[in-house]
């Protein structure tokens, strides 16, 4: 590790023109708050169906980090054994219940941080900055005004699985990826994407993008495991926070062992 960021597949940054950054857990600490939000919605909804172990926050976040709630209400239905065809039907109400809930929740709970904050003012100041998402507008429209991320990652270059594409698809597919490539007009070989999460990875990855994981915002106590995750999923480097992140992006060209070179 060099200064808080491992190059593990030496790249040459020189052709980024557009950074596309994940919210949740990566621009800001939103997983927690939001698990303990959402995991009251989702134990309604199981319970609703005959399923009687309630899971925790925690439970949750562990199970479901990088994807959305409708995604998720379907996997865990799955695994409890609920009738899909009924759980289907009334999956867009329950989508909507969660969303006002936990959109209400982090709009009182997040906080502007210096540590994000400050390097990615460095970073636009060289780099397009936007936003690729699974969770829905309005939640990414209530994250980014708590934390002061509005003039850096306006509304028109934010990106979410749940909003902006044609069906709903949650990452780890890479359709959310792909459809900010085109509205951006920019080539695999201009982004970087910078992601926490397996699933988030995964969905770059799979877009062709070169792409970052971000452990500013893991527990230490997962940083480990999710870094080796992270690179087993394709990541070309890990990083500890944005400031090592800005502050080698901000050379001219990056080599292997986690050394820039000028």
């Amino acid at each position: 590790m060099n200064q808080g960021i491992s190059i593990v597949r030496p790249f040459d940054p020189s052709p980024i023109t557009t950074l596309l950054c994940d919210a949740d857990d990566n621009l800001f600490p939103s997983e927690r708050p939001a698990f303990a939000a959402s995991v009251e919605v989702i134990n309604r909804f199981l319970a609703r169906f005959g399923v009687p172990a309630p899971f925790t926050a925690e439970e949750l976040r562990k199970k479901a980090v990088g994807k959305n709630f409708r995604s998720t209400a379907l996997d865990l239905a799955v695994a409890s054994e609920v009738p899909m065809d009924q759980a289907r039907d009334e999956l867009e109400d329950w989508v909507r219940q969660e969303r006002e809930e936990v959109t209400a929740y982090l709009a009182a709970t997040l906080k502007p941080d210096p540590q994000v904050l400050e390097p990615l003012r460095d970073l636009a100041s060289r780099y397009a900055l936007t936003a690729v998402s699974s969770s829905a507008i309005k939640r990414l429209e209530a994250c980014f005004t708590a934390t002061g991320l509005d003039p850096l990652i306006p509304v028109a270059v934010r990106f979410s699985a749940e909003d902006s594409l044609p069906v709903p698809t949650s990452k780890p597919d890479p359709a959310v990826y792909l459809h900010a490539g085109q509205v951006l007009g920019i080539a695999a070989e201009q982004g970087l994407a910078i992601e926490d999460s397996v699933a988030g990875v995964t969905s770059a990855v799979a877009a062709g993008y070169l792409t970052v994981g971000n452990l500013m915002f893991v527990p230490n106590d997962e940083r480990r495991c999710r870094s080796e995750e992270l690179i087993d999923s394709g990541a070309a480097a890990i990083t500890e926070s944005w400031r090592a992140l800005a502050d080698v992006l901000m050379l001219s060209t990056v080599t292997g062992g986690g050394a820039p070179v000028r």
